[in-house]
């Protein structure tokens, strides 16, 4: 906490500003991709950066933006906090079984009651939606929301590192176990696009820009890192919201064009059951298990926090001739922000009386 005495880095004033206001700003992002969606449209795509007169380098915005959320929590963490974590993993592994045991235990409920739904299909594009989003790694967004005392950052980042490492098991894994809540053609479809996942995500997209954070925080002295890291995490915050604007862009885009008010409903039925019991698993664990205050609300975050962008790429490129079961992606997307800053805030409130 600042003393009087401190000097106040002009970066600090807008970053908190932003931490009180992290839901009201994922929501401006969502309404700017709905009312401008033609810059997110375009920073999707794939852009190749010419560098002399034959090589051109291909640049992927998703994936800088990514990297500097990654690259920032790196930076913030305490090279003994993840000593400590790596010597006593015992918070780690738990956070990991509640995030891989939640979508076994919540998908069942849905896709029973979306079957009596009057979905032509019976909900089993609904429900596909979600298999793959919540059987995704932990989202890299979570460690935004961590950040400023509310969680335990190490913690946080370790569960994004590990659930990651390990998702090109796990999330074929889970994809199995679920699909046979699917119509034939939903589970072959899915089956077909998870065993395609490699490990090249999990290594360029999220190991080496967490790495390269640590490093940076080893290699720098003491008086360089507490200059550079509130600039760092409100890049960080600012990239994570720009992150949301891009992914948005191209699923409301296409709601916009051809809208269904009946299938937005049932999407965000569905997102918000399954994000909603996914917070409420996580936080009746962290009580059964007695975990410390601040180590509770980052496993709390990583059960009902998945990286949707993961699940949103798979589905894109698994039924493109599906757009219409983005938009539970997209409403689940929305809801984690929106149900990370409630909870967060309520536990520092609850933390400061």
């Amino acid at each position: 906490m600042l003393t009087a005495t401190e000097p106040v880095h002009p970066a600090s004033r807008p970053l908190e500003f932003l931490r009180r206001r992290l839901g009201w700003a994922a929501g401006t992002a969502y309404a700017a991709a709905a009312v401008l969606p033609a810059p997110g449209l375009w920073l999707r795509r794939t852009h190749g950066l010419p560098v002399g007169t034959e090589l051109s380098v291909v640049l992927n915005t998703t994936q800088i933006l990514l990297a500097a959320v990654l690259f920032t929590a790196g930076l913030r963490c305490c090279p003994h906090a993840l000593t400590r974590i790596v010597r006593r993993p015992r918070i780690v592994l738990a956070g990991l079984a509640l995030h891989l045991t939640a979508p076994l235990l919540i998908i069942p409920g849905l896709a029973f009651a979306l079957r009596c739904s009057p979905d032509s299909d019976g909900g089993s594009g609904m429900t596909a939606a979600m298999i793959l989003t919540v059987a995704m790694p932990v989202a890299a967004g979570a460690t935004v929301w961590s950040g400023g005392g509310r969680g335990d950052e190490s913690t946080m980042l370790g569960l994004v590192l590990a659930s990651t490492l390990i998702s090109p098991l796990t999330v074929p894994a889970t994809v199995g176990a679920l699909t046979p809540l699917l119509s034939p053609d939903y589970a072959h479809t899915l089956g077909g696009a998870v065993q395609n996942m490699g490990s090249g995500f999990a290594l360029t997209g999220v190991l080496l820009p967490c790495a390269a954070g640590i490093v940076c925080r080893l290699l720098l002295p003491a008086p360089v890192s507490r200059a550079v890291l509130p600039a760092a995490a409100l890049g960080a915050l600012l990239a994570s919201l720009a992150l949301t604007y891009v992914n948005a862009s191209g699923a409301i885009g296409q709601f916009l064009t051809h809208p269904r008010p009946l299938l937005l409903v049932a999407g965000a039925g569905a997102a918000s059951v399954v994000c909603g019991l996914s917070f409420v698993w996580g936080r009746l664990a962290v009580r059964i298990l007695r975990l410390e205050a601040r180590a509770g609300t980052s496993v709390t975050l990583a059960c009902g926090m998945s990286n949707s962008s993961a699940g949103a790429v798979l589905i894109t490129t698994a039924m493109p001739d599906r757009p219409q079961i983005l938009l539970p992606v997209l409403a689940y997307s929305l809801l984690q922000k929106i149900l990370a800053d409630r909870f967060t805030r309520a536990r520092t409130a609850g933390a400061a009386a």
